[in-house]
C-alpha cells in the first residue's frame, strides 16, 4: 500500500498542474528566485547556540525561513517527492564543505540521520534518506565517490520535540540512536579506513540530533568524543536556524 501511494505521488506530481513549492508561482516545481535560496551562496559553516555538546562541524546550504522552509516542508510533509534533487543538490555542496581537502583518502559516506519508523509510515517515504541519495548521485556525478550508509537507527522511541528546548531536546534524545547489525560489523574494521563519514540531516535547529548520532558513529567506531567531534565524523544540512548562521557573522 505504501508503495502504491509514494507511486501515486510520483506521478501526480509529472500529470497534475503544480506550482513553486518556494512561492507559489504557477507551473513550476520549484522557480528561478526560490532555487536560488538553496543554491546561491556557498554552504556555510554554523553553530547553534548553546551548543550541545559532542556537536561535530555542521555545514549548511541556507537559513531555515521563507521560501526554504516552504521548500523543506513540501518535501517532507506533503510529499513533493520531486524536490528531493534540488534539495540533494544542495545538500552535496554542504558534503563536499565538510568533507576537507579534495585530496584527503576515501570515499565520501553519508551517514542519514534516521527518522522515527511511525514518521517514515506516515510519510510514505523517508526525506531525509531520500535527500542524501539524491546528493550522493550528484557528487559522484562531479566525481566523488559517495555513498549512502544507513548505518543508524532509534534504539527507542522519542517524544515530539516541535515544542521543545535546547535542554529538554538533549535529554528526549540522549541515548536514542544505536548502529544497525551491519553499521556496527563496518565501523569495527575502523573509521579512518572506510573513509569519510558525514552525517546528514534536513534541519539543523539545536544541534541535539546530530550531537547523538555523532556520539552513537564515535563510540562504536572506538574512537572518544573529541575525536568525532575534530575530523572523523561531519555534518552536513540542507539548512538550519537563521541564529545558527551568525558564527560567521562579524
Amino acid at each position: 500500500m505504501r508503495n502504491a501511494w509514494r507511486a501515486w505521488q510520483e506521478l501526480s506530481g509529472l500529470l497534475l498542474p503544480v506550482a513553486c513549492a518556494g512561492c507559489g508561482r504557477p507551473r513550476t516545481e520549484l522557480c528561478t528566485a526560490c532555487g536560488a535560496a538553496l543554491h546561491g551562496a556557498p554552504a556555510r559553516l554554523v553553530r547553534p547556540s548553546p551548543r550541545p555538546p559532542g556537536l561535530p562541524a555542521v555545514y549548511a546550504a541556507a537559513p531555515y525561513e521563507n521560501a526554504v522552509r516552504a521548500v523543506l516542508l513540501a518535501h517532507k510533509e506533503r510529499g513533493a517527492l520531486g524536490l528531493a534533487g534540488v534539495l540533494g543538490r544542495a545538500l552535496a555542496g554542504c558534503v563536499r564543505a565538510g568533507a576537507g581537502r579534495p585530496g584527503d583518502a576515501g570515499p565520501l559516506l553519508l551517514v542519514p540521520v534516521p527518522s522515527a519508523r511511525s514518521s517514515t509510515a506516515a510519510r510514505g517515504h523517508d526525506p531525509v534518506r531520500r535527500i542524501a541519495a539524491a546528493a550522493a548521485r550528484d557528487l559522484r556525478r562531479a566525481g566523488l565517490p559517495a555513498q549512502v550508509l544507513p548505518l543508524l537507527r532509534q534504539r527507542r522511541a522519542v517524544a515530539d520535540q516541535s515544542g521543545l528546548g535546547a535542554r529538554q531536546r538533549r535529554a528526549n534524545l540522549a541515548g536514542a540512536l544505536e548502529l544497525t547489525a551491519g553499521g556496527g560489523r563496518l565501523l569495527r574494521h575502523g573509521l579512518s579506513r572506510l573513509g569519510r563519514v558525514i552525517l546528514v540531516d534536513d534541519l539543523l535547529t539545536t544541534g541535539s540530533t546530530l550531537a547523538e548520532a555523532a556520539r552513537a558513529v564515535g563510540e562504536a567506531g572506538g574512537v572518544g568524543r573529541e575525536s568525532s567531534v575534530h575530523g572523523v565524523c561531519r555534518a552536513a544540512v540542507v539548512a538550519a536556524s537563521p541564529t545558527a548562521f551568525e558564527i560567521n557573522r562579524n
